[in-house]
């Protein structure tokens, strides 16, 4: 158990924490006082007990009792969780009131709850979408991400601690194991402003472990850390050097070391004190054995461990500090915010509470790498790891990359009529100081080392895929000179934007939570528009092949973010492009259900989606014509001709965003429909019709404003004039359950120019009355043309790299065949390349034309033989597997079944590949697309 709280001296205060100035302190002031009882009469007394014990002041007592209130009125009344639950809302309201005291440690214990059932019951509480606000909502959401980084550091620090010391349960090692975890927690919460990031935190554990080792008895250390612990600090090992020495040497030695200089002397005062260093022989050790990059660990040592050391006075003395130290010091810190206390974890209470399995997305088996390569199964097994492994994985794969243009690259520069490379290498110069002052904004003031690492990975991946998207574009226009897309500085800032957010991903993946450095935080620092960002993703992934599935995932969901939101922020170049599509009356429609069921047929690449027009020019009016006025007659084939020439040209870019907001808008569709619609399924396509109109024709509805809030509007009023009881509530409730859904869509939507409220609120005063009209010709019977309804999209994105499902099975995959260094014998082969080659093509045929003939089992009997000679190393028919009608089958009509299997799997596979080609042929070759030079 940790030791009891001290009374916290405030000496010294986390960076990004509020001041202790912003702390209320007790006033005159009635309601600021601690609660008393003659004022709370009204509520109940076990109520009022729990808010004296927790010391809370009377307004505070009083907003928490009105959120009981909300949430008694919505909920059935249990008495055994009564407590939990008025517990939780003292929590919410001190939040909503910026009250720091009681924190959540406090209120938690108060509860009798672990930290991830309190924070389940806060969960519960959100029964209205009035009750927890936004600020709330996010302070738990943080809170429990947080939990969920520290317990993945705890669990993984537990292993490391068995693999370094001999004894962990004796007492003098269990007192050892507090401290070293309770001056991470403290280094972390007082010089990393964003804890949540699971890599540099783990960085920080490793700095900290090669504290304490390098100052524990060697007895406790096993060989691998003692032996080479022992070898660097005997004194033994040292004495050779000076009787090899010769005496003068010795003495001169001695005198230099011991007879100051005058300029020594009088600078002797001024000398500042060296910073405290870390052992590198054992940090590169402890980095070894974890699978961590020795580089970036020495930079969190530098930047961050030292700083702290030297402020704590820790690098004063050789001793290890004591538990009780280092807890009071945490408690000065812990008390000035609302975080949990991080040493719940050393309390065996809270840390049987939690299974292991439950922390992120940790799957039962191994999670592959970021990018594609062989790996040991047994090596993901938690999120620390996972996330280690992920990020080695990224770097093996650009090592062969380079952080400046290759030959290749320079030659296509060069072939460009102004060539770019000048001003490509200066914008790499300037977006890299950029990101690194922004990732240490975020991260940790010290910390802009790490983020010109991080961007230095980004740069690499940036050259290599421009190099490959050149290549591809040079094979499907046959030109040599890209010298417009090669010129165009937002091409080039979205190809390195989409880099680095492979990088930053990468560190970030091993837990499904999302940080202070999570998309789009990338883009606002290198100051670039969503819609320009969203038009290279696709032309990315093609031109990575080594990206795994779970990237691809994840540049899908950044596309499916900008598509639902981000693209339409006010400053959005979107909006002009509407704008001019509208007047020239050219705006996408919904397509026909024909195409919609599968990917785009005619996919643009990032070069025509860069250099389609973003401010088409507006046609010159015709000359008017002065003579008289004559009979009106119909234009000509070549005036209409003249004039469709004169219409500015189409925006593809346009035209291709569009096509992708419906996909996914349908797609959100058709789950809710699923959810809340199964017995009115008619109402689906009048529902679709209305929402699509307003993506098409009402799309300043959408600024500032979310894809989901018309989707929920749409439902709604669809289902009221069609008499149908469906409440906004219900809507809610089932859009939570949807993947990738956010709580503020629907608690926080723009209502005017800064004003925010429900989406009841924006439902009433907004979207009724902007759309009342054409809402309520839904409610005859007579219904207007509705649009089509397309089939339910897939993805257009393929995952490389990943198993494909056997078509006509359930639960059979297969993965496409890596390159193997050793050569392969005739039966691994033969395991292996089932259903590519069987040996060879000729023999395949052959077994092909034996399953074809109904005789071959009558002569192989007439030729004597009962029936098929066994196989000694590879069975088809396993002994006592009955056939559906009970009898047993002979082993040629097993051998026969299981051969026609074979062939059939073979044949559905090639089919499909067959269709995978032709699709990727259409998708490179789109009809109608220009060449660019």
């Amino acid at each position: 158990m940790p030791p009891k709280k001290r009374t916290p001296q405030n000496k010294e205060i986390k960076q990004n924490v509020t001041s202790s100035d912003n702390v209320k302190s007790p006033s005159k002031n009635s309601d600021d006082s601690v609660v008393s009882t003659p004022k709370h009469r009204d509520k109940e007394v076990d109520f009022v007990s729990l808010c004296k014990d927790l010391q809370v002041t009377n307004s505070l007592c009083n907003h928490a009792w009105s959120i009981w209130k909300k949430v008694s009125e919505s909920t059935e009344k249990m008495p055994d969780t009564n407590k939990k639950m008025w517990a939780a809302c003292l929590f919410v309201a001190g939040i909503d009131m910026d009250v720091l005291s009681p924190n959540f440690t406090e209120v938690q214990k108060a509860a009798g709850l672990n930290v991830k059932q309190f924070l389940e019951v806060m969960r519960n509480l959100d029964v209205n979408i009035d009750i927890i606000s936004s600020k709330v909502n996010s302070a738990v959401s943080k809170l429990e991400k947080k939990y969920d980084v520290s317990l993945a550091l705890y669990q993984r620090f537990e292993k490391i601690w068995k693999d370094i010391y001999t004894e962990p349960s004796e007492p003098e090692s269990t007192e050892l194991f507090s401290s070293i975890w309770t001056m991470f927690i403290l280094a972390k919460g007082r010089f990393l402003q964003m804890e949540d990031d699971l890599v540099i935190s783990f960085q920080l554990l490793i700095c900290v472990l090669e504290f304490f080792i390098k100052r524990s008895s060697p007895s406790l250390i096993k060989p691998l850390y003692s032996e080479f612990f022992i070898k660097r600090s005997t004194p033994s090992l040292i004495k050779p050097l000076y009787s090899e020495s010769s005496p003068s040497l010795i003495k001169s030695l001695y005198s230099a070391k011991m007879t100051p200089t005058r300029s020594s002397r009088r600078n002797q005062g001024k000398a500042k004190p060296r910073p405290p260093e870390a052992n590198e022989p054992l940090l590169e050790v402890i980095c070894r054995e974890n699978e961590c990059n020795l580089d970036e660990v020495k930079n969190v040592y530098e930047t961050v461990f030292s700083p702290f050391l030297e402020s704590s006075g820790f690098s004063k003395s050789q001793d290890l500090p004591k538990f009780e130290e280092l807890s009071a010091k945490f408690e000065e810190v812990s008390v000035k915010t609302k975080d949990f206390d991080g040493r719940l974890f050393l309390n065996g209470e809270e840390k049987c509470s939690q299974e292991k399995t439950d922390i992120g997305h940790v799957e039962s088996t191994p999670k592959k790498s970021v990018f594609a390569e062989e790996f040991n199964p047994a090596i993901l097994q938690t999120p620390v790891r996972a996330t280690l492994y992920s990020v080695q994985q990224l770097r093996v794969s650009l090592t062969s990359a380079s952080d400046q243009p290759s030959d290749t690259l320079m030659t296509y520069f060069k072939n460009c009529t102004v060539n770019p490379t000048e001003e490509v290498v200066k914008r790499v110069k300037c977006l890299g100081e950029l990101f690194s002052q922004a990732f240490a904004q975020v991260v940790s003031p010290g910390c802009s080392g790490l983020g010109n690492q991080r961007f230095a990975l980004g740069v690499r991946l940036y050259y290599r895929v421009m190099e490959s998207m050149l290549k591809s574009e040079e094979k499907r226009l046959s030109v040599h000179n890209f010298s417009k897309l090669l010129n165009d500085s937002t091409f080039h800032t979205s190809l390195l934007a989409c880099s680095l957010e492979v990088v930053m991903a990468t560190y970030g993946s091993g837990l499904a939570t999302e940080t202070d450095l999570s998309f789009p935080w990338l883009l606002s620092v290198l100051q670039l528009h969503s819609f320009h960002f969203y038009k290279v993703i696709e032309s990315f992934i093609k031109a990575e092949p080594s990206l795994h599935r779970d990237m691809v995932k994840h540049l899908e969901r950044c596309e499916h973010m900008i598509i639902e939101s981000i693209a339409w922020k006010t400053d959005s170049p979107l909006f002009e492009l509407l704008q001019q599509a509208g007047e020239d009356g050219r705006l996408e429609t919904a397509e026909p259900p024909a195409s919609l069921h599968q990917p785009p047929q005619h996919s643009h690449t990032a070069a025509d989606l860069y250099l389609s027009p973003v401010r088409p020019s507006r046609p010159l009016p015709p000359v008017q014509d002065r003579s008289p006025p004559t009979t009106a007659q119909p234009p000509s084939a070549s005036a209409q001709a003249s004039a469709q020439a004169s219409r500015p040209p189409r925006s593809n870019s346009l035209g291709h965003f569009y096509k992708k907001l419906y996909r996914v808008a349908y797609l959100r569709l058709k789950m809710l429909c699923t959810r809340l619609l199964s017995d009115h399924a008619e109402l689906e396509p009048i529902i679709w019709t209305l929402l699509q109109h307003t993506l098409k024709d009402e799309y300043e509805l959408l600024r500032d404003r979310h894809l989901d809030q018309l989707l929920m509007s749409a439902m709604y009023a669809i289902c009221k004039v069609k008499f149908v009881d469906l409440r906004f509530k219900t809507i809610v409730t089932a859009y939570k359950e949807l993947p990738n859904t956010n709580q503020e869509t629907f608690k926080h939507v723009l209502i005017s120019e800064g004003k925010y409220d429900s989406i009841i609120v924006f439902y009433n005063m907004v979207f009724m009355q902007r759309l009342k009209t054409n809402i309520l010709q839904y409610a005859s019977s007579r219904l207007p043309t509705l649009s089509p309804i397309p089939h339910i999209p897939r993805s257009p994105y393929k995952y490389p790299n990943s198993p494909l499902r056997v078509p006509g099975s359930s639960n059979v995959y297969v993965s496409p065949m890596k390159s193997c260094a050793s050569p392969m014998t005739p039966r691994s082969r033969i395991l292996i390349s089932l259903g590519e080659s069987f040996g060879n093509s000729e023999r395949f045929q052959r077994i092909n034309e034996m399953v074809k003939s109904s005789e071959w089992t009558l002569k192989r009997r007439a030729d004597g033989a009962g029936g098929p000679k066994p196989l000694k190393r590879l069975r088809f028919d396993t002994e006592g597997q009955d056939e559906p009608d009970g009898s047993k089958p002979s082993g040629g009509s097993a051998l026969i079944q299981k051969l026609t299997e074979m062939n059939s799997t073979r044949s559905r596979m090639q089919e499909q590949k067959m269709k995978e080609e032709a699709e990727s042929v259409r998708e490179e070759v789109p009809n109608g697309v220009e060449k660019h030079e």
